[in-house]
Order: C-alpha cells, then sequence, then structure tokens
C-alpha cells in the first residue's frame, strides 16, 4: 500500500525500532507502527518519546494500542489503548454519546472486540483535514471492532466512531476509530483498524491511513477523494 497518491515524497518508517539506533528517528516525518510485542529498550524508549515531543509524527494502526500498558508517555501518545491488563487505572473509557465525546471513568478492563464483520463508520469531526471531504458514513470491510478502549485520553481528537452492536458481541456504545493526538510539537493519528488482510484491503481504511499519515507528517493533507472510496452500505476493496 503507497503512504499517498499523489506521488508525493514522505519520509516515513515502517520497520523494526532495533534499527533506530542505526539511522535517527529525526531522518524521518513519521513514524508509522502495528507493533504489539515484547517491551522497547529504554533508550528507544526515550529516543522516541523526544521524537514526537520535538515534532515528529506518529500513526498508531490497530494492534500497536494493545502495547506497552505500563510506558506512561506511549499511552499519553496514543490516546486510548487495550489489553495488557488495563483497566480503569488506565484511563477513562471514550464514546460518542448523543452528538458529544463523553469520558467514562468507571471501573472495567481496557479492550475488547466483539465478532469480525463489516460495519458503518462515523465522521464526528468533518472539519479535520483527514476527514474532511469523507462521506458522512461508509462501510468498512470485515474486521475487528475494537472497543472498551482505555487510556489518558489527553488532547484527543474522535474523528470517527463506528457502534459496537451486541448483536455482535460489542459493548453497545458508538466507540472511537480514528482519532487524533497532539503531544507536545508532535502529530498523532490513531486508527483502530486493520486486523486482518481483508480489513486493510478496504479503500476506505487505504484512504484514511494516507490522509493520517500525510497529516502526521505534515500536518497537511493534499490527497483527494478516491472514486473506490466506500459508500454507507457497500464496502469497496481493492486487490
Amino acid at each position: 500500500m503507497k503512504l499517498h497518491e499523489n506521488g508525493k515524497l514522505l519520509r516515513i518508517y515502517i520497520g523494526e525500532s532495533d534499527r533506530w539506533h542505526h539511522q535517527p528517528l529525526s531522518d524521518y516525518q513519521a513514524v508509522v507502527s502495528n507493533y504489539n510485542g515484547e517491551s522497547w529498550p529504554k533508550e528507544t524508549q526515550s529516543a522516541f518519546v523526544d521524537y514526537v515531543k520535538s515534532g515528529g509524527g506518529f500513526v498508531s494502526v490497530h494492534a500497536a494500542n494493545n502495547s506497552f500498558p505500563e510506558w506512561k508517555e506511549y499511552n499519553e501518545i496514543i490516546g486510548l489503548g487495550g489489553w495488557g491488563g488495563r483497566n480503569e487505572k488506565s484511563g477513562p473509557y471514550v464514546r460518542y454519546v448523543h452528538g458529544n465525546v463523553v469520558r467514562e471513568t468507571g471501573p472495567g478492563v481496557g479492550g475488547s472486540h466483539g465478532m469480525e464483520h463489516a460495519f458503518a463508520v462515523e465522521i464526528r469531526d468533518s472539519t479535520h483535514p483527514i476527514a474532511a471531504g469523507l462521506p458522512s458514513k461508509w462501510m468498512h470491510a470485515k474486521d475487528e471492532l475494537y472497543d472498551r478502549l482505555r487510556g489518558p485520553a489527553e488532547n484527543v481528537t474522535v474523528l470517527a466512531t463506528a457502534y459496537a452492536d451486541p448483536a455482535t458481541k460489542g459493548s453497545g456504545h458508538h466507540e472511537p476509530m480514528l482519532m487524533v493526538i497532539r503531544y507536545g510539537k508532535g502529530r498523532v493519528f490513531h486508527t483502530t483498524l486493520g486486523h486482518s488482510v481483508e480489513a486493510m484491503k478496504c479503500a476506505g481504511f487505504a484512504t484514511t491511513l494516507q490522509r493520517g499519515a500525510e497529516w502526521a507528517a505534515t500536518g497537511k493533507v493534499t490527497q483527494s477523494l478516491p472514486r473506490d472510496f466506500p459508500t454507507a452500505d457497500k464496502v469497496s476493496s481493492r486487490d
């Protein structure tokens, strides 16, 4: 998948964190991660936090929000996370209720999902460059719909949500799917979508990831809406 459709050159790092000492993060405009594994060395953690705080971009894709439940700064950077023992001590739930973003502080686990299925994504902030011009509702391909995420939720703007239907073992709430976070001078785009190849083939996933990566790297979005973007009642997938 290309991270820019207009041929624009962006310096974006996608790779293993253990290579960062060979080439500084400052060489890149943004870092994209779907990492969910062992803790990073302390020096790598410090380099990453300094990079984002100083203005580097970060893109958290799907299971990247499962990582590092005990790392305070990482959770501030991604805003919300799940699993790894997260609970009410990790921060509030964030839901969309009657037109407002609501933070709920009651007890409960952080992170779950029901059965994989296709579902509607609803734009909640069309003024942000990533979401500007997108249909107000569009169908995403079969995927895990993350719900009950918890975290510091500081400086978080929810761009899009999806309803986690109890019929598919969801939470019964409108849960964040796309969000942006400001951390120091850095820009963070967080998408909870993208569990499988099928999910990543969705034109909606690809478009929002491309736009989110460009915004994280540059603060702007120059990519127009593609012709194959999903509609409110039809999934659109790419080969």
